[in-house]
Parts: C-alpha cells; structure tokens; sequence
C-alpha cells in the first residue's frame, strides 16, 4: 500500500471551519489544501495543478454555490479521480438531489455532525470507493 497521504481539498467560504477541519485531516494524516469559495478551488484546480484524492465541498457559499461548483470541475475534468463528498447544513432533498444528480460520494451535514465524525465519515467513503 502506498504511504503517500491522501490529498484533500477543503471548500469552504468559512474561514474557522477551514480552519478547524484542516487541522482535524492534517492530524490525522491527511495533506491538505484549502480554498475559501468556488474562484479559489478553481484556480488551485486550474492553475496549480492540484489534483485532490477527495474535495470536501460546502454547498452554500457566495458567488457560485458548491453544486454549481461542482458542474465546473466535473465539466472541465480538473479533479477526475477525486472522491467528493459535500459538506454542508443544506440538507432539503432538494438540495441533496441537486448533488447526487452529479454524482457526489457522500452527504454530509455539518450541524448534526461533529469534526471526528466527519473525519471518520470521509474515511468510510474513501474507503468504500478506492479500497
């Protein structure tokens, strides 16, 4: 097994969530990248070549919201092996809907959900997914 760390992109427009959730992955082995909003995650997709193993995505955030975000990058192809989970409180079937029409990984609501939770979820997820 390969002991590189698993990439994560962190999504969010909430600089202490960034914040707190970098620290919860990077503790826990994780090499992570953050980008607060949809024109930083692109850039860093676009520009700096990143190509994430999971994108941790919020779904509310100003200008263009994570699914629409999400339309982009699987458009453009930037992230294509990445396993993308949304993280976020919008948690109306219509929204979870929206995402899974793009075929995200997994749905995680963050006010029901404390950060070793999300850690362990995403881990379950990425498991599932890559082995």
């Amino acid at each position: 097994m390969s002991t590189k760390p698993i990439s994560l992109l962190l999504v969010d427009d909430d600089k202490f969530l960034l914040d707190m959730y970098s620290l919860k992955f990077s503790k826990n082995g994780y090499d992570v990248h953050c980008a607060a909003g949809p024109e930083e995650t692109l850039k860093v997709l676009r520009d700096g070549g990143l190509l994430p193993d999971i994108i941790l995505l919020d779904v509310v955030m100003p200008g263009m919201d994570g699914v629409e975000l999400l339309e982009v990058i699987r458009k453009e192809k930037l992230a294509p092996n990445a396993v993308v989970i949304m993280l976020t409180n919008q948690s109306a079937p219509s929204d979870v809907e929206r995402a899974q029409k793009l075929h995200v990984d997994g749905y995680i609501i963050k006010a029901s959900t404390i950060p070793s939770e999300v850690l362990e979820e995403v881990n379950k997820i990425y498991k599932k997914i890559k082995g």
